[in-house]
């Protein structure tokens, strides 16, 4: 039987710490998080390997790495409203970190209201206008914009003169499906 909870602790130390990821708010929420919850009993294994794991067909959760760097982008704080589209385990993180959050899944309804911050862990061509209209002023949106072999995770912010997009890291995850890059032609 895996030692889960040592492969967590490896998992932050040797895969997020060294990452850049400084908030140890974020640290201890991982260690404290069983991370092979959010996977199918035949894909545990996988929790905590440097990989994007498949949670269900076509979903996957982002590498630990990339989460908290994702996440420590959205700075959150707690008492703050998120939406986590197709993101369950960035959800409990931000949970842990005292944020409220709502749960959907990508190409679902977006809840009635506005966010303080929206993640995603699957990646799209280009953040939807709907995701980026529910921000609330200052609220942040933290996605994969893939259009290639390589995805961009990106920051959004919504300021009241209008909305700011700052570029995070290189990172691969699939891109969702519902939200592949238009393909044309072009001379």
């Amino acid at each position: 039987m895996a030692d889960f909870a040592a492969a967590r602790q490896n998992m932050v130390e040797s895969q997020v710490r060294t990452q850049d990821v400084t908030d140890v708010r974020i640290h201890d929420a991982m260690r404290k998080l069983p991370r092979e919850s959010f996977l199918p009993s035949g894909k545990a294994h996988l929790a905590y390997a440097d990989i994007e794991a498949e949670y269900a067909p076509g979903r996957v959760l982002l590498k630990p790495r990339d989460v908290g760097k994702l996440v420590q982008a959205l700075r959150p704080m707690p008492g703050e409203r998120a939406l986590a589209i197709s993101a369950p385990y960035a959800a409990a993180v931000m949970e842990e970190l005292g944020a409220s959050v709502v749960r959907v899944e990508a190409g679902e309804a977006l809840p009635a209201g506005s966010f303080d911050m929206i993640v995603c862990e699957g990646a799209v061509a280009r953040a939807p206008e709907a995701w980026t209209g529910a921000l609330a002023t200052n609220g942040r949106l933290g996605v994969v914009e893939r259009d290639g072999p390589v995805g961009q995770a990106v920051l959004y912010v919504r300021s009241p003169e209008g909305l700011g997009r700052r570029d995070l890291f290189d990172c691969f995850p699939p891109v969702l499906a519902g939200f592949e890059p238009d393909r044309g032609f072009a001379f």
